[in-house]
């Protein structure tokens, strides 16, 4: 990897505790380029909190780890402030690590905005999330971008890889490896992206009502600007992928997914 321009990792850690019925920050540290707005209020005495960043995205070299500890009873959603850029790179690559530990009775929503890898960039991620029981409720939605295509950058990028995994009691429960690379994968192909232009990655934690995945797909069949579907893991938990063309289509899609999950 090349040389980071921050000169050092760039961090951010959140530890979240639940005192008189509200979900509070109870330690927070970051480095540059980030820093966090004041919480937002949510139902059930939750937290929503964003994340700022002073750089005007990810650079050759940026080394990023980001770690959540969230305590029994809190309920937090983190979410970025804008999309994430990946810069064009000469060589080398930007990594980024994120550690995510949910205590028994918590609830943790992670959705940063969309992803666009620009033409030459590339990108390594790497999350790991740990729920200690079955009352450690944790929800994520990512979207990734073909690249900046209205400037002709469709799949220009040399390579973007994402590893998540997913442990509940220290058994692993999900598993994504997702390694993109145009150069060996025809990215618009069977099996790939398939003519879209965008995918939306969710994962959902047993969802309460048990007509979840009904409603998943109904609500899928119902669009014309997108394609997707949802899958029952071993543990009845749920993943589902949805194509798109529009970044902006699909966050407003993710979001109703999210509501489902909550009635």
């Amino acid at each position: 990897m090349s040389k980071n321009q921050f000169g050092k990792v760039s961090t951010l850690s959140l530890d979240v505790d639940f005192k008189e019925e509200k979900t509070y920050l109870r330690d927070v540290s970051f480095t540059a380029p980030y820093k966090i707005m004041q919480p937002f209020p949510m139902e059930k005495g939750g937290i929503q909190v964003m994340l700022l960043s002073a750089s005007a995205g990810i650079m050759e070299g940026d080394c990023q780890d980001f770690s959540f500890h969230i305590r029994s009873g809190a309920r937090m959603e983190f979410f970025s402030q804008s999309y994430d850029k990946i810069h064009q790179m000469r060589e080398g690559c930007a990594v980024r690590k994120t550690v995510v530990h949910l205590e028994p009775g918590t609830f943790f929503r992670y959705c940063p905005q969309p992803t666009i890898p620009f033409k030459d960039s590339a990108f390594e991620s790497r999350m790991e999330i740990s729920l200690s029981d079955e009352t450690s409720r944790f929800q994520m939605g990512e979207i990734l971008s073909c690249g900046r295509y209205a400037r002709g950058e469709r799949f220009a990028y040399r390579f973007y890889h994402n590893l998540v995994e997913i442990r509940r009691k220290g058994r692993l429960i999900y598993r994504d490896n997702s390694r993109y690379d145009p150069d060996l994968f025809p990215m618009e192909g069977m099996g790939m992206y398939e003519d879209y232009t965008h995918l939306s990655n969710l994962f959902f934690t047993r969802p309460s009502s048990p007509d979840f995945p009904g409603q998943v797909q109904e609500l899928l069949e119902k669009g014309e600007d997108w394609e997707g579907a949802v899958t029952e893991l071993s543990e009845g938990d749920f993943a589902v992928r949805i194509f798109g063309r529009r970044a902006q289509v699909l966050e407003e899609l993710n979001q109703k997914l999210f509501k489902l999950s909550q009635e």
